[in-house]
């Protein structure tokens, strides 16, 4: 499975190849002062030293790799998860829009609406008049039974969140 990095993905696996590089440092080290000094190196506090600091290096890298393969797992399920829900909402507006009732004209100016573009910027998108924009809007409110808006709006979220309007 292929994950997106962000920056702080690319810091911490940048943090954990340089844990990485100095583990084997260490490990370098040891091994060859544990060569050379021959079987009194177990006796000597210095080498014993750096190989515990090695294997906690080790432990460390470990734990963190663990880590960031769940949070990069948990990142990528919460991504398909808000796509999941972005696509059922997107279905329940057009499943309602279509209910409705709406023509063409007034279904785009509804999606438009939803999004919370102004009726200047719904004119221009939609290159018509704002006097046509406000007509459409009056059809889309008239035939949702809906006064307003924000009363659009929250009708749709009722519905989507499986609530019975008023």
């Amino acid at each position: 499975m292929m994950h997106r990095f962000n920056s702080l993905s690319l810091a911490l696996f940048a943090l954990i190849a340089t844990q990485a590089a100095c583990a084997g440092f260490f490990l370098f080290d040891v091994g060859t002062d544990a060569l050379a000094l021959g079987m009194s190196s177990l006796a000597d506090a210095h080498i014993l030293i750096e190989t515990l600091a090695a294997l906690t290096l080790i432990l460390g890298i470990l734990v963190e790799s663990g880590l960031l393969l769940q949070v990069l797992r948990r990142k990528a399920h919460l991504e398909r998860q808000a796509s999941l829900a972005a696509s059922a909402f997107q279905d329940v507006i057009e499943d309602q829009l279509s209910q409705w009732g709406l023509t063409s004209a007034e279904t785009d100016v509804a999606r438009f609406t939803i999004k919370g573009a102004s009726i200047a910027e719904i004119a221009g998108y939609r290159s018509s008049a704002e006097g046509t924009i406000k007509s459409h809007l009056n059809a889309i409110y008239r035939k949702a039974d809906v006064a307003n808006r924000g009363e659009l709006l929250s009708l749709l979220i009722d519905n989507m969140m499986g609530r019975t309007p008023r």
